[in-house]
Order: structure tokens, then C-alpha cells, then sequence
């Protein structure tokens, strides 16, 4: 196969830039029938630099049209990470009565006649839908005199106080605080003090409610909290979850977020953050990550653009175990972009072998329902060749979902890329469901009907497409097995 050096790894079905480098989702919201992304962008090269807000939207999740550059660095400083909201009442005064769009951003610089690092919040406005933006002429609305790292702001309308929320990271903790019109803000609280992991600079968090097992009236908040890289810990950057009660002002842990809790066990999913004002007819809570780790972000082996999101993932909390869990499944909008390859029910693991044998695909997705009582490891490979793989399993004797990259293609960029990267996950009546995505540089496993999650990237060379099947016993059953090719085009 003959692959432009430049597209080599190019997800078809996941996002990226149309060039130069990306980093974090931001302003993610829903207005007029659009999905709004933006994400840290630098447009002038590979590798994190001065940074922007990149634009794209969609109408359905799946196929994304490329916008203009939304913001550009100013007095100010670079355009650090942020949110955008509907301001539907105009409580800014920035529409003339109308619904518009607000977005709320770090500013990054230094403090005039040092080498100090300076973050502080700002704003712009679009009155057009997000075409075109202003930015408000009383930037700064806050800034911090203790605080170094002061940044990230995901804001939202909070009803039943009828004012806005703030929640910004600030060093090792999250800093809350209100507004009644997005200009002015008081500060209100502070949470993370003593609880959840600190090896890393708290960053991009996020903070929304959920019902519980769909029961509306049983309502936590979540909170999420991206943790930076750190030397001392070989995982890198990552994301934590807390559940807990929340006032308009105040967040209050609960028990289970005694424990610490992970979003995803895999290196790839990081500073994830949901989309603002998704319709209440819809009631969806929906969730896009950045599908790196800032341990060798800037290595990737990629040609003229860098990195690629996650896909859109449906969030919820339900009772596993005995506790509130925080569950991802992919977003509904994935199945439009399926073809279907094959699609058997109570199979023998040979008859499912010779079934997907001599298949070769690039970007596709499988769903496996093994059960377990044969015994031994079982699973999938995926990108396979006569020197490459990718193993995706459940190892029964240990009780863990895991995935190995140790052989995936390309590794050899960090030291810590190869791998096995695993969580415990309990088989539930005696079986064990796979949900598989697989595209040219990445794979996301959805296991136990979302509750364990795995994103890691890959980088196979493009002729590895071959597929296949093991078991730790010949006589395994698979309950199901369906495989379908994917991909973003229409």
C-alpha cells in the first residue's frame, strides 16, 4: 500500500487539524443545530507553540467542516484553554436581547518587566453563530495574585441560583465562582484539598450533573479533573472524576470519591471536557477528549499536523459494584458511520476465526461478547501483520481488561510509549463485552457496557490491517460478533 508520508496516520472517523499542531477540546457547545469545537492550536508548526483557538463544527458528531482560526493571540498573551456558552437571556449585554455566544478563556503572559508567568480569564462574543468573534474590550474579568497556574474556565448556568459558574483549575485545586452577567465575578469556593490525586498540575476541569441509574430524581454532580505530566509517574497526564453534591457555590465530595477514580485506564485521553448546551430534548451529556499524552506529544511520528480527539462519548452514572460509577459509551452518532463487514450470534471461536480470516481493514469497529467459562486469556489483535499487533484481551486469571502496544508499529519515539496498559473489570454473568474502535493511529475499548475504558494511540505502518481472534481454549464461545468498516465520509 502507498500512503502519502504527510496522511500516513490520519484517523479517517477521528478529528484532526487540517495541519500543524492541536492540543486540548475547547468551547465545546451547541448552538443553531452545530456542534462547536475549538481546540489549542498552533498554526505555524507540529509542536505545542504560541497558541490559538482552531474552529470546526458539525451537525452530527461524525463529519466535521473546518472554520477559520476563532481567536488569535493579543496584548494579552496566547489564547489558553477555555468554554463557550449560549448566553440566551443576554445577560452579557453584548446581543441587544438576543441569544449569543460567549466564550471564556485564559489569557497568557507575563507580568510586565519579569519572566513571570501570568494567566488570567477573558472573553469574546460572536454574534453570528460562531463565525466571527470580538473580544471584550474590559479583558481581563479575573485574574489571581497568588495563583501562577490560574486557567482552563468551563462556565455554565447554574438555574436553580439563576447565576453563572466558574470552575477554574489553580494549581492543585479548582477554584468555583459566580456571575450574574459573565463580566463580573466573585469568588465563591475552592475544592480538592486532601482528596484525589495530586502527582501533576490540576488542569481543564469540568462540572455537571447526572442522574443515577436514569432516575431523575436522584441527581449527582461530576466533576472532572485533568492531572499534567509528571516525571515521577510513568503513566503521564491523565484524567480523575469526583461525584458529589453541588449548591451553585459549593462542590461536596461523596463517599466514593473517597477512592480514587480514573476516566480512562489507557495514556491517550486527556483534558476532556463536555459540550455546553446540548437541548433538554436530547438530555444527553456528552463528552470529547485529546487523544495524547503530554509525556511525548511533541514526538508523535506524524508528518505536517499533530494529534487527534477521542470520539464523542455519552456520559452517565450508574451503580456498578455498589457504587456511583461514571460509564462512557460511545455516542449514538458513531453507528452512522458504519458499514456492515460481519455479524454472527453463538459462534464457536474457530467458526468466528475462519470468519475473520484474510480480512485486512484500516478503520473499523468490533463488538465481541465472549463467555468466559472456557478459562485463560481471550480477545482480539488488531493491525496485525507478519510483525505488528496490537492485543486487546481479558485476562480471566487477573480479572483485567488490558491492552498491549508493546508490538503496535512504531514505538521507539519514548521510552514509556510500548506497553500494556490494563483495568480490573469483573465479568458479569459469566461474560465479558467488547466494543473495539480501531482507526490508523488509535484504539478505544469499551468494556463491561462502558464502565472500563482504555484509549491508547498506535502508529502500525498501513499495511498492517489484518485481524484476529484467541482464546485460551479452542472450544470458547462468542455470544457475539460483529465487525463494521468505519469512516467519517458521507
Amino acid at each position: 500500500m502507498t500512503v502519502d508520508a504527510k496522511q500516513k496516520f490520519r484517523p479517517d472517523y477521528h478529528f484532526t487539524p487540517q495541519s500543524h499542531w492541536m492540543n486540548d477540546p475547547n468551547g465545546m457547545v451547541f448552538f443553531k443545530g452545530e456542534y462547536h469545537l475549538f481546540y489549542q492550536h498552533h498554526p505555524d508548526g507540529t509542536t505545542w507553540g504560541p497558541m490559538h483557538w482552531g474552529h470546526a463544527v458539525s451537525k452530527d458528531l461524525v463529519a466535521w467542516e473546518h472554520r477559520p482560526i476563532a481567536l488569535y493571540p493579543d496584548e494579552h498573551g496566547m489564547i489558553f484553554s477555555g468554554s463557550a456558552v449560549v448566553d440566551w437571556k443576554d445577560t452579557s449585554g453584548f446581543f441587544d436581547g438576543e441569544p449569543g455566544l460567549v466564550a471564556i478563556f485564559t489569557h497568557h503572559d507575563q507580568v510586565p518587566g519579569t519572566e513571570h508567568a501570568r494567566q488570567r480569564q477573558s472573553l469574546a462574543y460572536s454574534a453570528d453563530s460562531g463565525k466571527t468573534w470580538l473580544k471584550y474590550e474590559g479583558n481581563p474579568v479575573l485574574e489571581h495574585e497568588k495563583y501562577v497556574d490560574f486557567r482552563d474556565p468551563k462556565v455554565f448556568w447554574h438555574e436553580p441560583s439563576q447565576q453563572w459558574t466558574m470552575i477554574l483549575a489553580s494549581g492543585q485545586t479548582i477554584s468555583i465562582y459566580n456571575s450574574p452577567n459573565l463580566r463580573d465575578w466573585r469568588f465563591a469556593s475552592e475544592f480538592g484539598t486532601g482528596i484525589g490525586f495530586h502527582g501533576g498540575v490540576w488542569e481543564c476541569p469540568d462540572l455537571f450533573p447526572l442522574s443515577v441509574d436514569g432516575d431523575a430524581a436522584k441527581t449527582k454532580w461530576v466533576m472532572l479533573v485533568s492531572i499534567g505530566d509528571s516525571p515521577a509517574y510513568v503513566e503521564g497526564s491523565r484524567t480523575q472524576y469526583f461525584t458529589g453534591d453541588f449548591d451553585g457555590s459549593t462542590f461536596v465530595s461523596d463517599e466514593d470519591s473517597e477512592v480514587m477514580r480514573w476516566l480512562d485506564y489507557g495514556r491517550d485521553n486527556y483534558a476532556g471536557v463536555s459540550w455546553s448546551d446540548i437541548p433538554a430534548e436530547d438530555g444527553r451529556r456528552l463528552y470529547l477528549g485529546w487523544m495524547s499524552n503530554w509525556k511525548y506529544a511533541n514526538l508523535t511520528p506524524t508528518d505536517g499536523w499533530r494529534s487527534a480527539m477521542t470520539i464523542p462519548r455519552e456520559l452517565s452514572l450508574e451503580t456498578r459494584g455498589g457504587a456511583v460509577t461514571l460509564v462512557q459509551r460511545p455516542a449514538r452518532e458513531m453507528e452512522q458511520a458504519r458499514k456492515v463487514v460481519a455479524s454472527v450470534r453463538e459462534t464457536t471461536l474457530q467458526e468466528a476465526r475462519e470468519l475473520v480470516t484474510g480480512l485486512q481493514l484500516d478503520s473499523y469497529e468490533w463488538i465481541i461478547d465472549f463467555d468466559t467459562a472456557s478459562g485463560g486469556p481471550f480477545g482480539v489483535k488488531v493491525r496485525v501483520s507478519d510483525e505488528q499487533e496490537t492485543v486487546i484481551g481479558y485476562d480471566l486469571e487477573l480479572g483485567e481488561l488490558f491492552i498491549d502496544r508493546t508490538c503496535s508499529g512504531q514505538v521507539d519515539f519514548h521510552a514509556v510509549f510500548a506497553g500494556r496498559h490494563s483495568v480490573k473489570l469483573e465479568p458479569v454473568d459469566g461474560r465479558v463485552q467488547l466494543r473495539v474502535y480501531v482507526d490508523r493511529s488509535s484504539v478505544e475499548v469499551f468494556a463491561g457496557d462502558g464502565q472500563a475504558v482504555i484509549t491508547d494511540l498506535i502508529f502500525p505502518d498501513p499495511g498492517a490491517q489484518g485481524l484476529e481472534l484467541f482464546a485460551g481454549a479452542g472450544n470458547a464461545v462468542l455470544h457475539t460478533l460483529e465487525i463494521y468498516a468505519l469512516s467519517s465520509a458521507k
